[in-house]
């Protein structure tokens, strides 16, 4: 398996188009309310990209082998939708919640992240699902380091989500990014510790688990992106770009706005 190693020139480019990128959702969340329609935001989204930050949206148009061009600048991702939802012309209501995912380049390079929003007053399910996947991303991302493993990160997630009751999407994964929007190493968000390549200091890599209320079985629609709960239950996802660093790793999505880590993460810092 081959992975790209930044230099430190790379992990600035990295760090700048991850900071731009959850400066989108900074800027996006006041207008995360009841009525707004997805396409409203994604509208909102591509003019703040392009005339604000000066980026390009690595979404608008990305069409891999097998997928129709994505007509988007975020994913839109409502309820049981858990990933890849197109924006359009469906409006947020009042106890939603809503996954945005959105991916800049800058200078050639991607910054890739997603956050979790609840609409107005959610169910408590709904929220401690939101709650507990942001927590579960972070069981993977604490277990970053030199020497570790793919499946230390995958097993962490899975062991925390499964104790919640709640089930872990096999079909879907991190990703390696830089100067593409995907690289290797695929980083699975189940699995077994110990297995799986050795993390080395310059990877760096996405952890986007996406974890449902029910059972973990998905379906695609018909347009050809967007994958659902077949049990129609609520699924929630949170994402970080991270980089490995000599002694652990270093979030590269991060703004004023982004949402803290767990206390028993600061704890061990």
């Amino acid at each position: 398996m081959s992975f790209t190693i930044k230099d430190s020139a790379g992990a600035d480019g990295m760090r700048l188009a991850g900071r731009l990128a959850s400066e989108v959702l900074d800027f996006l969340t006041p207008h995360v309310r009841p009525g707004i329609t997805t396409g409203a935001l994604d509208q909102l989204a591509l003019d703040f990209i392009i005339n604000v930050q000066q980026c390009q949206s690595a979404t608008v148009g990305y069409a891999p082998p097998g997928y129709p061009p994505f007509p988007g600048a975020i994913c839109t991702s409502i309820n049981h939708v858990v990933c890849h939802g197109i924006p359009g012309d469906k409006l947020l209501k009042k106890g939603d919640i809503v996954n945005i995912d959105v991916t800049v380049i800058k200078d050639g390079w991607h910054g890739d992240t997603s956050r979790m929003f609840l609409v107005g007053d959610c169910s408590p399910f709904a929220k401690r699902l939101c709650a507990l996947t942001y927590e579960a991303m972070w069981h993977g991302i604490a277990k970053v380091k030199p020497g570790a493993r793919l499946g230390d990160i995958g097993a962490a997630i899975q062991k925390f989500a499964e104790a919640q009751g709640y089930s872990v999407v096999r079909e879907f994964c991190g990703h390696g990014i830089g100067q593409k929007f995907h690289e290797e190493p695929q980083i699975l968000h189940y699995g077994k510790a110990g297995t799986g390549e050795e993390l080395a200091p310059g990877m760096t890599f996405t952890i986007e688990p996406m974890i449902n209320m029910g059972r973990k079985d998905i379906r695609e629609l018909g347009d050809g992106w967007t994958i659902v709960t077949k049990d129609h239950s609520l699924s929630a996802q949170w994402e970080h770009t991270v980089l490995v660093t000599p002694l652990g790793y270093e979030l590269m999505t991060v703004s004023s706005g982004s949402p803290p880590p767990p206390t028993w993460v600061s704890a061990q810092a």
